[in-house]
């Protein structure tokens, strides 16, 4: 995988923690910094492990799926960025009310539910054989700065952006696996 192609996954990666740090910015009135900081390095801890958790468990099995290595990738990216341009579509904006205060489990639940599709991608990303902890380290990069900054935008754009960022991750995890299914068939 090459450095757009990495880069991109990284913000792709990083759109449901965003999505859901504006939502965690949206319930405090004048969020400080220092939480965003917080916020953002929680996000961006967990974000960084789910992949390669799902890397290793892709290793595992690597031996039997070699061959399909590129479908694998593809249909998991696909099933992922599917299901996040579904949720980014629907009409309900339950899932990013956020609590009134923003304790340290609390943070850490979000975080890893917004981190299993890192985990999936990172079983995808066994299969292809790049260097997961550079890819891992750019995930977790990533989600930790659009999580922070999505933590102090949260007041001000919550309500307007929320869905969509979660819908441009989706689209931008399709690309990224129409593109390895490109790159396998073309060269």
């Amino acid at each position: 995988m090459n450095l757009s192609a990495t880069i991109l996954l990284a913000l792709g990666m990083s759109m449901d923690a965003f999505a859901a740090s504006i939502g965690k910015g949206a319930t405090l009135k004048k969020p400080k910094f220092s939480e965003a900081l917080r916020t953002g390095l929680i996000f961006g801890a967990v974000e960084t492990l789910t992949p390669l958790i799902g890397w290793g468990l892709g290793m595992l099995a690597t031996q039997f799926v070699l061959e399909w290595n590129h479908w694998i990738a593809f249909f998991l990216l696909l099933f992922l960025g599917c299901r996040m341009v579904l949720e980014g579509c629907r009409g309900n904006d339950d899932a990013l009310e956020p609590p009134h205060r923003h304790g340290f489990w609390l943070l850490v639940t979000t975080a890893i539910a917004t981190s299993l599709d890192a985990m999936a991608v990172g079983v995808g990303l066994a299969f292809l054989q790049v260097s997961i902890v550079t890819t891992a380290l750019a995930i977790g990069c990533a989600t930790f700065v659009m999580s922070t900054i999505g933590m102090v935008l949260g007041r001000f754009i919550g309500p307007l952006l929320g869905k969509r960022a979660e819908i441009l991750g989706g689209i931008v995890l399709i690309g990224i696996g129409v593109q390895i299914l490109w790159s396998h068939y073309a060269g």
